[in-house]
């Protein structure tokens, strides 16, 4: 097991750490001659007039730039990662899937991305993509996503990421967000890992408004971690891989990325336990909507329509009075992609690991024998499992889903029939 790491805190803050002291320049941002002989770099997260509440920008100071000296040439894609959605299905039909087996040879995070379903197009700055990832072995190359950020959520297994910025790790139970074009390599501590991955092309990710909940609760700012400064001074060749417009890119460095002596700004990578979530609910009947169960957003339209929305469901009390407390039957607006990251049975459709897909508007719910059970259950408060983490993504986007999870043999084709053998009402003849 690694040695835990340093960070500092605060979602959305201006943060600013340095590995040597003195290192930020103590007026402006570029003065002739940075202190200790070092490079001054700006990486924009928005342009240069968002209004400042929603400005990302970080100032860091390298040893050297990082300007490449050759050029860049187009490779296939690493594993079956993509952000091209032009042979995908947007299928109405929900699917169950059973966990992503581990790999069998050498394969790193990069090569271990397998892209489920996406919307939109990442060189127009609109839609999102959802993936999921299996992996072996540590990255020796760098990776950059110019279209867009990442939220990494391992299920099993964890992945330390060394970033421009430093130093991050999550196991189960925790996410990590990487800002796009920040700079990254992931090795993996415990061995093998495997787990999940939203891609959301326009804007960033941010924490919802509260609104009628007031100040407190839900995702707290304090709770997300960011990296201090962790700077190397490598003058080996260095291979870096660039995703833009879906399409792969490669160059070699003459030196490591990863030569930030001292940073400062809000375009950050970020870490957060699941677990600090502060889950909400109903205390008199009827189910709330899932939406106060939100981690972080990103907003489509001001007309309620998100790219995405990351919710959790973790263990919770439910005290509502006559009311059905599994998932209602219903049709939502957005689609849902459900992923198991714990779990406290081994056996049955939904272990750790296996996620799920329904589409927009198509009709989900329970299986008749979960109805007939609820229907009847005593109305005393039930408390949920605090073994169990389910991650969700919801889009307004129509995802399309690739055709190899179509065919895979991880999909579950005995889903739906759980559906079926629900009897008829009294009004019926």
């Amino acid at each position: 097991m690694s040695e835990p790491l340093r960070y500092q805190t605060g979602f959305g803050n201006h943060l600013a750490s340095e590995a040597v002291p003195g290192t930020i320049p103590p007026r402006g941002n570029t003065p002739k001659e940075v202190p200790h002989g070092l490079i001054a770099e700006q990486i924009n997260g928005t342009g240069f007039t968002a209004e400042r509440r929603a400005n990302q920008r970080t100032w860091l100071y390298r040893l050297r730039p990082a300007i490449h000296t050759g050029p860049f040439k187009a490779v296939a894609a690493p594993g079956r990662f993509t952000g091209r959605f032009h042979d995908a299905v947007p299928t109405p039909e929900p699917m169950r899937f059973k966990p992503t087996p581990l790999p069998t040879g050498d394969v790193d995070f990069l090569d271990g991305i397998q892209t489920f379903a996406g919307a939109g197009d990442p060189a127009l700055r609109q839609g999102m993509a959802i993936h999921v990832f299996s992996a072996n072995q540590d990255m020796t190359r760098v990776f950059s996503n110019i279209d867009g950020d990442l939220l990494i959520a391992p299920e099993q297994g964890a992945v330390r990421i060394q970033s421009e910025l430093g130093f991050l790790e999550a196991r189960p139970g925790e996410i990590i967000t990487i800002p796009r074009g920040i700079r990254f390599s992931v090795s993996l501590p415990d061995g093998p890992t495997r787990g999940f991955i939203a891609e959301l092309f326009e804007g960033h990710f941010q924490l919802p408004e509260r609104g009628v909940i007031g100040a407190n609760g839900l995702a707290d700012e304090r709770h997300f971690r960011a990296p201090v400064a962790a700077y190397e001074d490598r003058t080996d060749p260095v291979t870096i891989v660039v995703k833009q417009g879906g399409r792969f890119f490669e160059n070699i460095a003459p030196h490591s990325p990863f030569d930030v002596v001292a940073w400062h700004g809000r375009y950050a990578p970020f870490v957060y336990d699941l677990r600090m979530f502060m889950s909400y609910g109903s205390v008199s009947f009827d189910h709330p909507d899932p939406s106060v169960l939100t981690v972080l957003t990103a907003p489509q339209d001001d007309h309620g329509n998100n790219a995405i929305d990351v919710g959790v469901f973790l263990g919770r009390w439910d005290p509502t009075e006559d009311t059905f407390r599994p998932p209602y039957f219903h049709r939502n607006a957005a689609a849902e992609f459900n992923a198991v990251i714990a779990s406290p049975h081994t056996k049955g459709p939904y272990p750790a690991g296996a996620f799920s897909y329904t589409p927009n508007l198509t009709p989900h719910g329970v299986s008749p024998a979960s109805h007939r059970g609820a229907s009847k259950a005593s109305d005393d408060p039930v408390r949920g499992s605090d073994r169990s983490i389910w991650l969700q993504f919801e889009s307004t986007y129509t995802l399309s889903v690739l055709p190899e999870f179509l065919e895979s043999p991880q999909r579950d084709t005995e889903f739906l029939s759980t559906f079926e053998g629900y009897a008829t009402g009294d009004l019926a003849p």
